[in-house]
């Protein structure tokens, strides 16, 4: 079983700056894109960021220069800092990896519970 597990959203004034944090666990193989998403009441949940197992990354235009997203492969954990945040931010923020988990040969798709991220004009 495999568990991504998030941490690290609030409160934050305009402008603020937080940082998310994911770690996979369970019976892990090997893990290999693992990206944000993020979700407002009534829309879409959409790509924030992705990072791949050798450190490539992509970006939604709207965080770019804003946004970093980070990973450490030893801990299976990938982080988010999010710096000059609008309150266009505010959402619910998830975890999703691509990992080959130790009972299976292929790669399997897996997301987090979500943490809430608001951002106060």
């Amino acid at each position: 079983q495999v568990q991504l597990v998030e941490s690290g959203g609030g409160l934050v004034q305009a402008g603020g700056s937080l940082r998310l944090s994911c770690a996979a666990s369970g019976s892990i193989v090997s893990v290999d894109v693992m990206a944000w998403y993020r979700q407002s009441p009534g829309k879409q949940r959409v790509l924030v960021a992705s990072i791949t197992s050798g450190g490539s990354t992509a970006f939604a235009d709207s965080m770019k220069g804003r946004f970093t997203i980070s990973r450490d492969n030893a801990k299976n954990t990938v982080y988010l800092q999010m710096n000059s945040l609008r309150p266009e931010d505010t959402a619910v923020y998830y975890c999703n990896a691509r990992v080959r988990p130790g009972s299976s040969w292929t790669y399997n798709n897996y997301w987090g519970q979500g943490t809430q991220v608001t951002v106060s004009s």
